[in-house]
C-alpha cells in the first residue's frame, strides 16, 4: 500500500515515513499538495497525510487534493479551532490530529482509514485462487495454472486484486481508476486499456486471446468465472 506525505517542514517528514514504513505502508513525500498530480498518474495512493502549515492556504490545499482523488485524506496539525476544524472536515478532510500525536496513534489511524476506504496492508491479505490463476498480495505474484510465474507492478497487482475480489462482475472504467490510482481525471480509459494489456501479457498464455479479463465495450472490465 502507498501512502504520500505532504509536509513543508523536513522533520515531519522524517518522522512520519519511519511511522508509516514500520505500519507497513510504502511512503512518498513532498513539500507541496500542487506537487502529487503528476504522481498519481503513474502510482497508486491508498493514504494522504498533509501536515499543515499555518503560513499556508489549508483549505485551497485540501480542496486541491480532493479534486484529483478521493484517497483517504489525514491532516496534522496544532491549535486548530472548531470552526477551523469543520471547514477542512467539510471541504473533503477524513481525519484531523493535533500535535501532539504518537506514532501509535498515527498508525492506527492510518489502518481505520485503509480500512474504511476497503484496503489493508498486503501483509495480512489471504491468496486469491480462481480459474487456476493464484494471486498472492504478500508478494505481488501471481501463478498461471502452467506453473508460470510473475511479479506484478503496485498497479498490476491492484487491478488483478480488484478484479479477482469481484469476479463475475462488471467493474466500470471510473471506478478501476478511483481504486487502482487513487486519482479521477481524464485519459482514464487510456489508463485502464494499457494497464489491462500489460497484465494480460503475464497472467494469459495466449494475450491476443484473453483468458481472464473480459473487456465490456464502454463500460469496463471483469474476471470471467469458469
Amino acid at each position: 500500500m502507498q501512502a504520500i506525505i505532504i509536509a513543508s517542514d523536513p522533520e515531519d517528514r522524517d518522522f512520519l515515513s519511519f511511522v508509516l514504513r514500520h505500519a507497513g505502508l510504502a511512503v512518498a513525500r513532498t513539500a507541496e499538495a500542487h506537487h502529487i498530480k503528476s504522481a498519481l498518474h503513474e502510482h497508486p495512493v491508498d493514504l494522504i497525510l498533509l501536515v499543515l502549515d499555518p503560513r499556508s492556504a489549508t483549505v485551497s490545499a485540501v480542496k486541491e487534493i480532493r479534486a484529483i482523488t478521493q484517497a483517504p485524506l489525514m491532516l496534522l496539525g496544532e491549535r486548530l479551532t472548531e470552526g477551523q476544524q469543520c471547514i477542512l472536515l467539510d471541504v473533503g478532510a477524513d481525519l484531523i490530529l493535533e500535535r501532539p500525536f504518537s506514532p501509535r496513534i498515527v498508525t492506527r489511524y492510518a489502518h481505520m482509514l485503509l480500512r474504511r476506504a476497503g484496503t489493508i496492508p498486503v501483509s495480512v491479505l489471504p491468496t486469491l485462487e480462481s480459474n487456476g490463476l493464484a494471486l498472492d498480495p504478500g508478494t505481488r505474484q501471481v501463478t498461471r495454472p502452467d506453473g508460470e510465474s510473475y511479479q506484478l507492478t503496485p498497479l498490476e497487482f491492484r487491478l488483478l486484486y480488484l478484479l479477482m475480489t469481484n469476479r463475475g462482475q462488471v467493474i466500470a472504467t471510473e471506478i478501476i481508476v478511483e481504486r487502482v490510482w487513487g486519482y479521477s481525471g481524464s485519459g482514464n480509459r487510456d489508463l485502464v486499456r494499457g494497464l489491462v494489456r500489460r497484465l494480460r501479457r503475464k497472467i494469459d498464455p495466449d494475450p491476443t486471446h484473453p483468458r481472464y479479463i473480459e473487456t465490456i465495450s464502454g463500460v469496463g472490465y471483469r474476471f470471467v468465472v469458469v
